[in-house]
């Protein structure tokens, strides 16, 4: 519990301090999603996300809410970049699943 703590107080803090180049473009895309999700976990997601993915990452991720496909292409893909953005897609999840609930 202590840990689930600290985490969301350090995302809080650092989404505050995190620059806007996301746009919510993951906020959007969970709330549009075909899969029912209260606006406060899209928006809880979205935090993380900010703090854990870069603009060009939350932009791809967020292409997964409607193309599922595209993320296992993604997972599967042996391309050097795709395989550094999986890495980096996998700790987002993780961390937004222990903030997020």
């Amino acid at each position: 519990m202590k840990k689930i703590l600290v985490a969301t107080l350090s995302v809080s803090l650092l989404a505050t301090a995190a620059p806007s180049f996301a746009f919510n473009k993951i906020e959007r895309a969970c709330r549009s999603s075909d899969r029912p999700a209260s606006a406060s976990l899209c928006a809880c997601i979205q935090q993380v996300a900010n703090v854990q993915l870069s603009g060009s990452d939350q932009r791809l991720a967020a292409k997964f809410f409607k193309d599922p496909d595209l993320a296992q292409e993604t997972r599967q893909s042996d391309d050097k970049r795709k395989e550094s953005f999986w890495k980096r897609y996998k700790a987002f999840g993780a961390m937004a699943h222990k903030t997020c609930g």
